[in-house]
């Protein structure tokens, strides 16, 4: 089980590393239910580029594709997500207590000056 959960969460990581998947998500938090077509318009990329995008997402459980007549239309899910961001907030006391340290050092040296 927790090979599994591993493996998902590895997934969702490297899907989140690209910065277009991210514009896709981005675009989907906005707007749900867009259609493939649509998604691809701002990018500037061919259609099959933004298809290999689409089916990263979709293969860390980001999106849900939809298909109707001809129309795939793509919706955000946003579970896989919130998996990654509890996995970081168990590392975030270290973040905060090194920024407080840092807080600190700055407050002084200005006090200093």
């Amino acid at each position: 089980m927790v090979k599994q959960n591993q493996n998902a969460l590895d997934r969702t990581f490297a899907a989140l590393a690209d910065p277009t998947r991210r514009a896709l998500l981005a675009r989907l938090q906005q707007e749900d239910g867009l259609s493939v077509s649509a998604l691809a318009g701002p990018l500037g990329m061919s259609l099959p580029g933004v298809m290999k995008h689409l089916s990263v997402l979709s293969d860390a459980g980001l999106i849900r594709r939809c298909k109707t007549g001809r129309t795939v239309a793509c919706h955000l899910q946003a579970a896989p997500m919130q998996e990654a961001a509890a996995w970081l907030e168990r590392y975030e006391r270290f973040w905060s207590g090194q920024l407080d340290r840092l807080a600190a050092f700055v407050e002084s040296e200005e006090e200093q000056s």
